[in-house]
């Protein structure tokens, strides 16, 4: 079913393109597999789908990169993801600079930009020091604090799902989550394909909602996806 076979009214205050994601208080995002990639272990670009609870496309997203970052810098590589709607319309850009990762040392923390639509700042996911556990900030266009991301302590990567905690800046009240699903121990064996899954209010404002899908795909590439 297409998810815009009607154009969708413009509603105030919301982002053209964004109108559907005020309808929706969960999204699936799913790493598209590679053939190459799972037979020889060469690093492609990455590429997704985004779907709703009832299992249709919302989105795609597709990552933008050359061959030798993505071979030399692995997970760690710059990116620029272009979410684009059914009709092939770029809706959401989700923009990461090259830096260093580390756990010991609070320094080259990482970054997003999202923009919704291209050209226009909607927020940033930007990462806390934290010697142990995933921290992070979602920020609005002035990078303003909004909401917070807590991961789990170190030790997690055994488990078959993982809980990414979304919330309120005081950190008092959980108000959703990203979660990691594994997809099988054989096809983690060969591939680093992931799903995820988003949850939040479903009165969040639709900027952050955009800023929750950059944080998964950040999310991923520090944690979820492996150097070759």
């Amino acid at each position: 079913m297409n998810m815009y076979a009607v154009a969708n009214p413009e509603i105030p205050g919301c982002p053209p393109g964004l109108e559907y994601l005020t309808q929706v208080d969960q999204l699936l995002i799913k790493q598209k597999v590679e053939l190459v990639e799972a037979l020889v272990g060469f690093e492609s670009n990455n590429k997704y789908e985004v779907r709703n609870s009832m299992g249709q496309n919302v989105f795609y997203a597709v990552e933008e990169n050359d061959c030798l970052s993505r071979q030399c810098c692995g997970p760690m590589r710059s990116f620029t993801i272009h979410v684009l709607d059914n009709f092939g319309q770029e809706v959401i850009t989700v923009t990461r600079p090259l830096k260093c990762m580390s756990c010991f040392f609070p320094c080259c923390l990482q970054e997003l930009e999202i923009q919704a639509p291209p050209g226009n700042t909607v927020g940033y996911v930007i990462q806390q020091w934290h010697p142990f556990s995933p921290k992070f900030i979602i920020a609005n266009e002035h990078r303003e604090p909004v909401l917070r991301i807590h991961g789990p302590f170190c030790g997690w990567s055994c488990l078959p799902d993982v809980d990414f905690e979304i919330l309120t800046l005081d950190e008092v009240s959980k108000i959703g989550k990203i979660s990691k699903q594994w997809t099988g121990l054989l096809r983690e064996a060969f591939t680093d394909t992931d799903n995820f899954g988003i949850q939040f209010p479903m009165d969040l404002d639709v900027r952050m909602k955009a800023v929750m899908i950059g944080a998964c795909f950040l999310i991923d590439f520090m944690f979820f996806e492996t150097t070759n």
